[in-house]
């Protein structure tokens, strides 16, 4: 069986999804998202979930909330572990009118998507890595990994409404993922972690 690793950069694919309008499919289980774009002589051997915990937002409370539900739920996945980078502020200027404010900006998930690829890879813990993302960023260590591991496969599955011609051209195989993939994916509507805390799938997305 050929082993795929995945890691998945979560902003991209949140905002993919957010972009298409799909926003009933963000209580999704990465696992069996993964599980499910598989071909039948593949095995997932470990999901890596690349995000940050969003700050309290007065205009919107229950996003941190939402969010850390979500969390939870990876959380009671086998085989699945999150990696965290920062959510800084960030000051933003219209170019137009000159006008300026805050909003905030993930930092750190391309270096860490990076690191733990690579070393992935140096220590042969899989035959293929699939990366869910589109960010270009992200090209220079999926080349190093197809450059220094000829034998090893890069595939990219994009994000809806994602695509980039730069990560295309340099990975083994790429294309986007279906509507019918996240529909097929999502946790159930009430999860029972081991210690018997409830999670319930959040009622409100925005």
């Amino acid at each position: 069986m050929e082993r795929v690793i995945t890691y998945i950069d979560g902003f991209n694919l949140y905002f993919g999804l957010k972009s298409k309008g799909w926003r009933r499919y963000y209580w999704l289980n990465p696992q069996r998202l993964i599980e499910n774009l598989l071909k039948p002589d593949q095995k997932l051997v470990f999901t890596k979930y690349f995000t940050a915990r969003v700050n309290n937002n007065p205009r919107d409370p229950g996003k941190h909330k939402r969010q850390a539900t979500f969390l939870e739920a990876i959380d009671t996945l086998p085989d699945t572990r999150i990696y965290y980078g920062h959510y800084l502020p960030k000051q933003q200027t219209c170019f137009k009118c000159g006008a300026t404010w805050n909003a905030h900006e993930e930092k750190m998930t391309d270096v860490n998507i990076a690191v733990e690829m690579l070393n992935d890879a140096y220590e042969d813990a899989f035959d293929t890595a699939m990366l869910v993302s589109a960010d270009s960023d992200l090209a220079m260590p999926v080349e190093s990994v197809t450059t220094r591991f000829p034998k090893k496969r890069v595939v990219i599955a994009c994000p809806p409404n994602r695509h980039s011609k730069r990560l295309e051209a340099i990975a083994s195989a790429c294309f986007i993922i279906g509507r019918k993939k996240f529909h097929d994916s999502q946790f159930e509507d009430v999860l029972t972690k081991p210690d018997g805390f409830v999670l319930k799938r959040p009622a409100t997305w925005r």
